[in-house]
């Protein structure tokens, strides 16, 4: 492997390149990122995101690891979509605690034209409060991209979970390309894009290899990587699975912030089972993004407080879109306070 192309941006990534990276000694892997995390960002700025929950519970679909599903017993039922007002209420708490991007889950194969006329309004309220808007509604038609786009979205959220060759594992109910073509019609609508995937599902390190060759690839990358960590809930079929060895975890996201250097890497689910001690290792190996609140649509997150009190041990700064709530520069990049201008 030429080790001169770590740091540039690229979207030819071979596999055999990768699974170099996941070979090395783990401190030069970790050294390998955080050189390239400081070429590209402040090593001590994480930007902080906050979910709620707009629709939950009774989807069509059959991921194994959701417990939305409508074909898992988890005790969760279904709920309607929130009122315009409860949202906004929502995201005023959130700005209050310091959050600059507000983001907004329905558990839905894919929207109805009536349910995406309450979520443009939505959009709209939210963004009138200087926040960054991100939303995941499911599969989009051009059509209903292009209206959350015209409402003022920012980011889209549809992750590809797993690699294509362990996909059919996981999910039976939409296909590897259906998510695909959903990435395709938010990015020609003109929204950014945040994709990412779920580890310890069972999978193998081929598949965590194929599911950053997937996202790196692209022909941009996504703006935003959330990197889940599987949380386990009864009456799930992944739940009882093997744990993924936290070091892994770390190796993988090291591996995603050389493969993607501009984009935000972001912990995401399952962090309520981290240690600080395993976060921090996440932040020295790229990671500069995090979900706060105390719950994640349905599952807990990490504490709030616990949160404030590792950035304060760690040193480590919000980071802040530098114009909250203006509109995409022509190149189709938003800056932030704590990235390098270079």
């Amino acid at each position: 492997m030429n080790y001169s192309t770590i740091g540039k941006l690229r979207h030819d990534w071979q596999r055999q390149e990768v699974e170099v990276l996941f070979k090395l000694p783990f401190n030069e892997l970790l050294f390998r990122a955080q050189t390239v995390h400081r070429a590209f960002f402040d090593p001590a700025a994480v930007q902080v995101s906050s979910l709620l929950s707009i629709k939950t519970g009774s989807c069509p679909e059959d991921c194994a690891y959701c417990p939305q599903s409508a074909y898992h017993d988890t005790g969760l039922g279904g709920e309607e979509l929130l009122e315009v007002r409860q949202v906004l209420e929502a995201a005023q708490a959130a700005r209050a605690a310091g959050v600059s991007r507000f983001c907004m889950g329905a558990a839905w194969r894919n929207p109805g034209d009536e349910d995406l006329n309450r979520v443009e309004a939505m959009i709209r309220e939210v963004k009138a409060l200087g926040m960054e808007t991100c939303m995941t509604l499911g599969m989009l038609n051009p059509e209903q991209a292009g209206r959350l786009q015209a409402a003022g979205l920012d980011y889209y959220n549809h992750n590809l979970d797993t690699s294509p060759e362990f996909y059919g594992t996981v999910i039976t109910t939409r296909t590897y390309q259906d998510r695909l073509d959903t990435l395709r019609h938010v990015r020609d609508a003109g929204i950014k894009v945040c994709c990412g995937g779920i580890l310890g599902m069972g999978e193998q390190r081929k598949d965590r290899i194929g599911l950053l060759l997937q996202l790196a690839n692209m022909e941009q990358h996504p703006d935003s990587v959330p990197v889940n960590l599987l949380v386990q809930v009864e009456g799930t079929p992944l739940d009882g699975v093997e744990p993924l060895d936290p070091l892994e975890f770390v190796r993988c996201i090291a591996v995603a912030r050389i493969m993607m250097p501009v984009s935000l890497v972001r912990l995401s689910a399952g962090r309520e089972s981290m240690s600080d001690e395993f976060q921090a290792l996440c932040f020295l190996a790229g990671a500069n993004s995090v979900f706060y609140g105390d719950k994640l649509l349905t599952t807990t997150n990490a504490e709030t407080g616990g949160d404030d009190d590792l950035f304060r041990r760690l040193g480590m700064q919000r980071m802040e879109p530098v114009d909250s709530g203006r509109e995409a520069t022509a190149s189709g990049e938003i800056n932030y306070r704590g990235c390098r201008s270079s």
